[in-house]
């Protein structure tokens, strides 16, 4: 049983990940705890095939499709950033989002190594 401080993910039945074609629905929205990876898996693929370019702006997700670009906020400070899903995870529990080190930047992250966000699913 998942503990008080895990929240389902909404988007986790939104889509079958490996559906072809298939969209997450614009507008829809979930917040949680982000995190970020860089340095190990930097050049390596992603779960999509791509190459993971830990300066880019890119995330992973457990289900929602690749491709799908998030408009993610930094609760704490308003940062607001649009990455795109390329990759699977996380996999850790009680987190809804693995960013990439540019996009962790970009939400002024990276010292405290995880932030409460909100996404917005944008395209």
């Amino acid at each position: 049983m998942p503990s008080a401080r895990y929240t389902r993910d909404p988007l986790d039945t939104a889509v079958e990940p490996t559906a072809a074609g298939a969209r997450a629905p614009t507008g829809q929205h979930f917040t949680g705890t982000a995190s970020f990876y860089g340095p190990g898996f930097h050049g390596k693929k992603t779960a999509s095939g791509e190459r993971f370019d830990m300066y880019g702006l890119s995330a992973a997700h457990r289900t929602l499709p690749f491709g799908t670009v998030l408009r993610v906020t930094n609760l704490a400070n308003g940062n607001t950033v649009e990455v795109r899903v390329n990759d699977r995870g996380p996999f850790k529990r009680g987190r809804v989002l693995d960013l990439s080190v540019g996009a962790a930047r970009r939400l002024d992250m990276v010292g405290t190594g995880t932030a409460r966000v909100r996404c917005e699913v944008v395209e």
